[in-house]
């Protein structure tokens, strides 16, 4: 891009919600250079692109008709009434004079900032956002990269209408992330919990768990846990990238990992750095605990001796605005956790890595959230099958906008149980289908 600004936007008032999604759809996602202006004067006499965002249109430049949401602050119950739309959907509807049939920017924001999280919902029993109470599923785009088809279409008419404009093309690609929130189903566990966890079998009549624990503990069979060299072996012949994620939390009803301090454990987590990028799953009571949070942080920097950059919840739920807000103290810049646990699709509307944005107090953060489409606690929900043809429709969504496919696997989707061919198989279809 040149120093020159490429489109110029006149508002009346540049609001932090209208930075943050012009940014993110014009230069973030489309790679157009934008400029602000609130002075009529300075709109009418720049001969070069042009947009307007208000009520009216001002004269013959492109226009987008503002519903009013990105000059709001805080959060209320807006009413939001989705209509079909060309190939998607659409929401905050606009006149016929707006150049586009809806507030691309108020719908962009609404499903970017994850507005609808911060009014009252229902939660599940883990204290979770379910995705059965979005808006994406009840309106049935939850497969649908909502923002980023509409920032195509936006693309189109700005080619359109500016016909000597040359946007810069995007990629597909992926991220294949793997969260160990138990490194091994059996071992390194220590003799009283390998004990009392084998009397538990006996007690259940669990005949086949325990003979199994017995055999891993004599060395006589693998951990079924332990895919790690597997992983290694079949991500080098494919040519695949991973983002391992590693729990380093106390024992608890919510961790059943072995312990930090183990050497096996420190070890594993610095071998698999050698093949791609490492991070933080912080247990339970990191989530909501920001000097548990800080503990975790510490520990995980010792062991890799560099500066934590990534974290990601995988089971239990983001508690926002609160979780990233501690993220952002402790300068994490990266998160993966923005998934729906219980359904594949698209929590935030997106297949592009975006700002976290807190409405509590109206401030971009520089926290960088990765979208996953897919995160594998959902297999309990659907058929290999089902899933399968889900991840199908949303590759193909995420293709034609060139954007990424992130999936979140557990080490334990890996394990020997006849299902393993099927998860690698997947995975290779994300990666190459």
């Amino acid at each position: 891009m040149s120093d020159t600004p490429k489109l110029l936007i006149y508002v009346s008032a540049v609001t932090p919600r209208i930075n943050y999604t012009f940014r993110h759809i014009c230069t973030h996602i489309l790679g157009l250079k934008i400029k602000f202006t609130s002075k009529i004067e300075e709109f009418i006499a720049y001969e070069g692109m042009k947009l307007s965002y208000g009520k009216q249109k001002l004269g013959n430049e492109l226009f987008i008709q503002q519903s009013g949401l990105l000059s709001e602050q805080g959060f209320s119950d807006t009413e939001v009434r989705v209509s079909k739309w060309d190939n998607t959907v659409c929401f905050f509807r606009a006149s016929k004079d707006s150049d586009l049939p809806f507030d691309i920017f108020a719908a962009s924001f609404y499903m970017l900032s994850r507005y609808e999280e911060y009014l009252p919902h229902v939660k599940d029993e883990y204290g979770r956002f379910p995705a059965k109470e979005s808006l994406a599923y009840k309106k049935n785009f939850i497969e649908q990269p909502v923002v980023d088809i509409w920032a195509y279409k936006f693309k189109l008419k700005l080619e359109e209408r500016f016909d000597h404009l040359d946007l810069p093309s995007r990629n597909y690609s992926t991220k294949n992330i793997l969260s160990v929130a138990e490194a091994y189903k059996y071992k390194k566990k220590g003799i009283v919990r390998s004990i009392g966890a084998s009397l538990r079998n006996l007690i259940n009549f669990n005949i086949s768990t325990f003979i199994e624990r017995i055999e891993v503990l004599l060395y006589l069979k693998n951990d079924p846990y332990d895919v790690y060299d597997s992983l290694i072996h079949f991500s080098k012949k494919e040519n695949l990238n991973w983002h391992f994620m590693f729990q380093l939390s106390n024992y608890s009803i919510y961790s059943k990992n072995i312990s930090y301090n183990k050497t096996k454990y420190q070890a594993l987590i610095k071998s698999m750095g050698d093949y791609g990028k490492i991070g933080l799953l912080p247990g339970f009571e990191a989530l909501y605990k920001f000097k548990t949070l800080k503990l975790e942080k510490n520990r995980w920097e010792a062991i890799v001796n560099r500066p934590l950059e990534i974290c990601l919840s995988d089971f239990f739920d983001i508690n926002l605005p609160d979780l990233y807000n501690n993220f952002d103290k402790l300068e994490i810049k990266e998160d993966f956790s923005m998934a729906f646990v219980d359904l594949p699709g698209f929590r935030a509307g997106t297949c592009s890595s975006f700002l976290f944005y807190d409405i509590n107090f109206e401030r971009i953060s520089p926290l960088i959230l990765h979208p996953p489409a897919l995160n594998s606690c959902a297999f309990e929900n659907f058929s290999f099958f089902e899933i399968k043809k889900k991840l199908e429709n949303i590759q193909k969504h995420v293709r034609e906008v060139e954007g990424t496919l992130a999936v979140i696997f557990k080490n334990s989707d890996f394990k020997k149980t006849g299902k393993d061919e099927k998860i690698f198989d997947l995975v290779k279809m994300i990666n190459n289908g």
